[in-house]
Parts: C-alpha cells; structure tokens; sequence
C-alpha cells in the first residue's frame, strides 16, 4: 500500500503538469493573446503553490531533520522558485505585448518604437524554466531515501 504522506504523486504531477506548460507555451496563439498568456500565467503559479503546499506538508514532518533529510525540502523548494519565476516572466511578457499594443496603437507615425525584451523572449525564458521542473522532480524521487518496509 503506497504511504500516504509520499510526496511522489505530487512530484510526479508536478513534473507532467510543468512539461504541459511547457507545451502549452511553444503553442501560444501567433498573436500572443492576452488571454491565452494570463491563463498560463495562473497555471505556473497553481505549479509553485503546489509546490509550495508540499513543502509545508515537509516541513510539517520533520521534528530534528539531518542534512539527508533536508535535500527534499531543498528540491522541493527549488521547483517552486522555478515554478514562481516562470510566472514573473509570463507576467513580464503580457506587460510587454500589452505595452507595445498600447505604443502601436497611440503611434502617430509608421514609426513605433517598441521595447525590448520582447514578449517572447520572455516567453522562451519562462519555458527554459519550466523545464528544468521535472529533472528536479526526478533528482528529488531518485534521492529520496526509501523508508523501511517500503
């Protein structure tokens, strides 16, 4: 019977739900909807939080934890930093499209000037991100100590 306080199927769905956003952002609309890039947004910061919930239910367990011990809590949090971070850059890059939107739209000249970094280089920073998640999910699975009996 799989322990119930495991952290492995939260691992795992957060290394499948991280390759799906990862997906999802190589698959944006050509257009960069607005939409499209906040509903991503909301998906990598529902990944952190997750992570983040897991790393509470860690911390919760430990009483006097060892440096061993402490290598789960240290993964865990950096798929939330990852995950978190990657909401910071979508983020960035609807404030990007949004403000070019804005420069093109009030341009009274065929010369608009817009910003940079673009919004899909932030983007593509975003996506290197997301993919480092589920190489950490796996460190944290392959590092875990198995418990007696298990």
């Amino acid at each position: 019977m799989p322990d119930p306080t495991s952290p492995a199927p939260v691992l795992a769905r957060l290394s499948s739900d991280a390759s799906c956003l990862h997906q999802a952002l190589h698959t944006l609309p050509a257009d960069r909807g607005a939409s499209a890039l906040a509903a991503r947004i909301t998906d990598a910061q529902d990944l952190a939080s997750t992570a983040l919930r897991l790393f509470l239910t860690l911390s919760a367990q430990a009483s006097r934890p060892s440096p061993t011990d402490l290598l789960l809590p240290h993964h865990v949090a950096q798929i939330a930093k990852a995950a978190q971070d990657a909401a910071a850059e979508l983020t960035a890059a609807l404030a990007r499209a949004v403000d070019n939107q804005r420069r093109q739209a009030a341009a009274t000249s065929r010369r608009i000037v817009l910003i940079g970094p673009t919004p899909q280089q932030y983007i593509e920073s975003a996506a290197d991100l997301l993919d480092r998640i589920p190489a950490l999910c796996h460190t944290v699975s392959r590092d875990r100590p198995e418990a007696p009996g298990q």
